[in-house]
């Protein structure tokens, strides 16, 4: 399975998954269409909070 590199994300996105391992894991897990989808929610966060709450919900949903 091909990753996308953190160079090829959003720079918000990329730093926060860096500063959340169980999400970046989450996230490297998931399926192309799977990391589609949660890009485009990427492209509508609107502040550094809700980048980081939308990452902590990455990291949460690794443990369903």
């Amino acid at each position: 399975m091909k990753v996308e590199p953190l160079r090829e994300l959003p720079m918000g996105f990329g730093m926060a998954l860096f500063e959340n391992d169980k999400a970046a894991q989450h996230f490297s897990n998931m399926t192309a269409v799977e990391r589609q989808a949660v890009l485009q929610q990427v492209r509508e966060v609107g502040s550094k909070n809700e980048m980081r709450a939308l990452v902590q919900r990455i990291g949460d949903d690794a443990d369903e």
